[in-house]
């Protein structure tokens, strides 16, 4: 799912600075508001029944009684067909025999937040709007998160050093086309909708929904861990985390004093960040650490990642955003480091709209305890870094795993009517970080003689085995099961920089004496500039009258420059690997149409297998060789030709569609409970109507 470190974008402040600020000022808001709605729902309950009651006296006919759509991001056919074929799946062999499996077409690009977005809408990119993780903004040329629209408060009562917010600031979902859940819910027809992809801020509709990707942290940021440490502060992490330097306290070398640091106050004209005070004391002969926060205290065992620990800031009389972290000790030794992961917002107490109804988010905590809100919840930024290793990424990993599994079978028990969808990372996660121990010669497994998690890949598609057969065995009468990845997985070997490529070529060009090392693009001389790469897949034409510097006219201009830029890149060589590189280079607007075609980059590069876009192109970085090694735990991708990595689909009933893809599952939902995909959707059902026989299917039919 995810290709691109998102924490790598934190430090441009076109993307980090505005969610800061919205979790300040919405916090009290949420809260009061939670509590009226709550009151208010309530009150209007017996109406509400009543007004659906009179709209819908001629209910749709379902086929089934409930939908269940189990997605595990990233299931890749090629390991799916290996190990059913070794008989470690026994319950993917089980589902496909009693129903189907079959390979499922995923977008152009294969990128999470397009693919799931095509699933939830049945359309394609062109007519949802999403096209990578990041989209640029046109005027300065950095990037933006491509999902959604944080904006920020403008106009202040101010007094003396403080200031009274007069609004709230924009947050818009980008993503357009309705959801299959919004269009059910019209049809009063209910939907569980648990962290499927680019669903924050979350949708309004006749259901539940927990949003997922693009669910900032407490600091407004896509997922920024914290290092405290004794060591010198040395270079800043590239990749979403921040080192801050620790020095002791009261004369001796076991206590140290520092503070975290939160959010800024928007209360304060100088916005300065809210802070907790932080006391450390090291029992070093025991490798023991006790943290106090505000008079709590949390016991450390060196190595050991701790339970969830809430943070409360304070902004002023009730405003109390909080969030909650998990530590852990990394060093006791001649240096001490304490590690925290990304602070995420509490839900019990959510500093931001996460799920609707507002207070869904609550009584999930409620239900099953503490859970990670953060979009990207799994720290894969702190392993790419060294700072955590391999048993702790995998044990954050499937903590949150459970904590998903809780809240899936306690929505399913509870669901009698409608459909239930819940979208789980781990697959997606590991694959990406233990791809190197799947392949001899991984250059990111370069001097790691056998790794004890080495068959972690393994292990994790039998942990995915074990919970579709807990799946299967809850399932009704009249129940249809839906098994599905949004795309496969490859290596991910080597990086290739295409803006390194393009100012080779003549295409980029750089300011006078800069030397390309800048990220961001910052260096580049746009007023003699082309065309560049930018996100996981896309290139841009620096286009006259759309982006502010444009220097190539639309039209016939434009449309030669994107076939020349095909013909040269398509079946670009490494040279020093002697292979492909880039398969093929796509024209978008060959692709799809649609009203948000003008959103599109102009051309998609198709990677070969164990090929993507650089660490430094997708920082944008020009310096650099054109293709270089991977070295990075982040060993594995899909941001390649999206041919090359289609999805699975396992389902309890038999499917009709020869060549199934991703966005006919939405149209495919909607037929399911007698609704006519409308017109605008791409997708088609993959069941024939006639093949459940006019009637819900029983479990029995289905074995």
């Amino acid at each position: 799912m995810v290709a691109l470190a998102l924490g790598a974008v934190a430090p441009a402040g076109a993307y980090i600075g505005p969610g800061a600020g919205f979790a300040l000022v919405s916090s009290f808001a949420v809260i009061f508001v939670t509590a009226i709605l709550a009151f208010i729902f309530i009150l209007i309950w017996p109406f509400r029944t009543f007004w659906r009651i009179l709209r819908h006296r001629k209910k749709p006919k379902p086929l089934v009684k409930r939908l269940i759509v189990v997605g595990l991001d990233g299931q890749d056919p090629l390991l799916t067909d290996r190990f059913m074929q070794e008989g470690k799946l026994p319950n993917f062999e089980k589902l496909a025999q009693q129903g189907s499996y079959k390979r499922l077409r995923t977008t152009f690009p294969s990128v999470s937040p397009v693919a799931w977005s095509s699933f939830s809408t049945g359309t394609h990119p062109a007519k949802h709007n999403i096209y990578d993780f990041l989209d640029r903004d046109r005027k300065t040329y950095l990037p933006i998160l491509s999902s959604t629209r944080i904006g920020s408060v403008e106009k202040h009562l101010k007094f003396g050093k403080y200031q009274i917010p007069l609004h709230k600031p924009e947050l818009r979902l980008m993503r357009k086309s309705k959801p299959f859940w919004t269009i059910l819910g019209e049809h009063n027809i209910w939907s569980t909708v648990l962290r499927v992809p680019i669903t924050f801020p979350p949708d309004k509709f006749y259901g539940a929904q927990l949003s997922a990707m693009c669910v900032p942290d407490l600091l407004g940021s896509q997922g920024t861990f914290l290092l405290y440490t004794t060591r010198p502060a040395g270079e800043r992490f590239k990749e979403g985390g921040l080192r801050i330097g620790l020095s002791t306290s009261n004369g001796t070398p076991d206590s140290f004093e520092s503070a975290i640091e939160g959010p800024e106050n928007p209360f304060l004209q100088d916005a300065s960040a809210m802070t907790i005070p932080m006391q450390i004391e090291l029992d070093r002969a025991a490798g023991r650490a006790r943290v106090t926060l505000n008079g709590d205290v949390v016991e450390l065992e060196t190595g050991k990642l701790s339970d969830w620990v809430k943070l409360s800031f304070s902004a002023g009389p009730g405003v109390k955003p909080s969030g909650m972290t998990r530590m852990l000790i990394t060093e006791m030794g001649e240096h001490f480091s304490l590690y925290l992961t990304p602070i995420s917002i509490d839900p019990e107490n959510p500093a931001m709209p996460i799920s609707h109804p507002s207070y869904f988010a609550t009584y999930l905590a409620k239900k099953i305890g503490p859970y990670s809100t953060l979009g990207l919840a799994e720290d894969t930024w702190a392993l790419n870094e060294g700072i955590t290793d391999d048993g702790v990424f995998l044990e954050q990993t499937y903590d949150i795993d459970r904590e998903r599994e809780e809240m899936f079978f306690a929505s399913m028990e509870k669901l009698k009517q409608g459909s239930l969808v819940c979208v789980f990372d781990a697959t997606d996660r590991i694959q990406h970080m233990f791809w190197r121990y799947l392949e001899d010669g991984h250059p990111a497994a370069r001097g790691i003689d056998s790794p004890e998690h080495a068959n972690a890949i393994e292990k994790l598609y039998e942990h995915n085995d074990a919970l579709v057969g807990r799946v299967m065995d809850k399932l009704r009468d009249g129940d249809v099961l839906l098994v599905l990845s949004d795309h496969g997985f490859a290596s991910f070997r080597r990086g290739v920089n295409l803006n390194s490529w393009l100012h080779a070529n003549g295409y980029l060009t750089l300011k006078e004496g800069a030397d390309g090392a800048d990220e961001w693009l910052t260096q580049v001389d746009w007023s003699r500039t082309k065309a560049y790469a930018l996100g996981l897949t896309g290139m841009f034409l620096n286009i006259k009258g759309r982006e502010a510097q444009g220097t190539v006219e639309p039209g016939e201009e434009a449309d030669a420059l994107k076939a020349e830029l095909i013909e040269r890149l398509s079946g670009l060589t490494d040279e020093e690997a002697g292979e492909v590189g880039i398969t093929e280079v796509f024209d978008t607007h060959k692709l799809y149409g649609g009203p948000y075609i003008g959103n599109a980059p102009d051309l998609l590069i198709g990677y070969k297998r164990g090929y993507r876009t650089s660490w430094d192109c997708a920082t944008g970085v020009v310096a650099g060789p054109v293709f270089e090694d991977n070295v990075k735990a982040w060993s594995g991708d899909h941001c390649v030709d999206p041919r090359q990595v289609p999805g699975v689909i396992f389902s309890s009933h038999a499917i009709d569609s020869d060549d199934p893809a991703l966005m006919d599952i939405a149209p495919t939902a909607l037929r399911l409970f007698g609704v006519e995909p409308p017109a605008h959707m791409e997708g088609v059902p993959i069941f024939e109507q006639s093949s459940f026989g006019g009637a819900a299917a029983t479990k029995e039919e289905a074995q």
